[in-house]
């Protein structure tokens, strides 16, 4: 049965709809109105505010900390400096992805690790023989993201970090929030400018409260997963169980990817240190990848077309969707859709899908299949860049 996070005495009194969903194992707002609209637009045009407290915490520590997170990592962290962030996948002995996440380097011999799923033994497992511990910190860390381009302003009302006004893209920060101490990292999962908060669950009310309170007169307003799930589709964003699944849960060779597969080759580092699964990923860099994760875009012209063959309208706003969807290509399957949702901002139907490589190129004419009527129907379709949205002010 999901348990309720530390910020679920204030998010529940504001759940207007009720709906809650289950996130590893806690209660997480869907929606906090009976439609997810306006908190998708705060993400957008103001801010947001999300409970993230669900994602799992590792600290990984002691005078062997960094070749224990390099052995687990595909990226080569001997390269950051104290503060910075990485995003990365991380494998098993075949290359084929666990999950991914964050690295945080704290200090020389600190690292902390941000998951999706529960990684601690797999972490530990990976970790016998050196000297360093990984402990899990996931219940002790409340985790709250203010997204959005007026998040900056909000945080520097309340926030106290000397170097928050200039604090660096996937960079990191001690501060604090009245009396309550915050790590404050420039990090989301939005595509937007925006910033996630790690403190104490204790100071959970304090550190809502006056963000709330600060935050309100420019619009902000909480954010459920109906919204951060949108936003992340627009910013090309992977979900797991949803975009891949995870190589420990996969019931079926096929249904693992390598990082190539998912896009994320330019986190493999070859030439680093020998990291689980690196000499399977040197095979398959050889040989190219079967597969490539793309983005999808059906112009708004197609699906009146393709709407108006049944005397309807275009009926695609709403929220994202992970019912998978076939992709073809002159009536042949060559792949799937795995999020798919129109976007409000950019009034395109646009999706994440895995398709066969030779059929990634930018501009490649393929088809997705969509229901309308009960009836399965393809819409013309085109491979698009990703991110589909990408405002310079989420890196300025």
């Amino acid at each position: 049965m999901p348990i309720p996070t530390p910020l679920h005495p204030l998010t529940s009194a504001l759940c207007k709809s009720n709906e809650w969903r289950e996130w590893s194992g806690y209660l997480s707002a869907v929606t906090y109105e009976h439609s997810f609209e306006r908190e998708y637009f705060a993400i957008r045009d103001s801010a947001a505010l999300i409970d993230v407290s669900p994602l799992f915490k590792y600290d990984v520590r002691g005078p062997q900390a960094q070749q224990l997170v390099n052995r687990i990592v595909c990226r080569d962290v001997s390269r950051m400096q104290d503060g910075q962030i990485v995003y990365t996948p991380w494998c098993d002995d075949d290359g084929k992805v666990v999950d991914d996440g964050t690295v945080w380097r704290m200090a020389p011999e600190r690292y902390r690790i941000t998951a999706a799923d529960s990684s601690l033994r797999w972490f530990q497992d990976c970790g016998v023989g050196l000297e360093a511990e990984v402990r899990d910190r996931s219940g002790s860390l409340a985790a709250l993201a203010i997204q959005g381009p007026k998040s900056r302003e909000v945080l520097l009302q309340v926030a106290g970090a000397d170097e928050l006004e200039t604090l660096g893209f996937y960079r990191m920060a001690q501060g604090e929030i009245g009396e309550s101490p915050v790590t404050i990292t420039r990090t989301g999962y939005t595509g937007d400018l925006g910033y996630e908060l790690w403190f104490a669950p204790d100071h959970a009310s304090l550190v809502w409260n006056r963000l709330m309170q600060a935050g309100q007169p420019l619009g902000l307003r909480p954010a459920g997963l109906a919204a951060l799930d949108l936003a992340r589709i627009e910013a090309g964003l992977l979900l797991i169980e949803v975009d891949y699944v995870s190589s420990l849960k996969a019931l079926t060779e096929r249904r693992k990817s390598t990082p190539y597969e998912l896009g994320l080759g330019w986190t493999v580092a070859l030439d680093g240190p020998d990291f689980v699964g690196r000499r399977a990923l040197l095979r398959n860099h050889a040989r190219g990848a079967e597969w490539a994760l793309v983005g999808l875009e059906v112009e708004w012209s197609e699906l009146d077309r393709l709407y108006s063959s049944f005397d309807l309208a275009p009926q695609v706003a709403g929220r994202a969707t992970r019912m998978a969807a076939p992709v073809y290509r002159d009536g042949i399957q060559v792949g799937q859709a795995t999020s798919l949702a129109f976007s409000p901002l950019l009034k395109r139907y646009i999706a994440l899908a895995s398709v066969r490589s030779e059929f990634s190129s930018i501009g490649e004419a393929l088809e997705l299949e969509m229901t309308v009527e009960y009836r399965r129907s393809r819409a013309s379709a085109r491979v698009s860049r990703k991110p589909f949205y990408d405002p310079p002010h989420k890196r300025g």
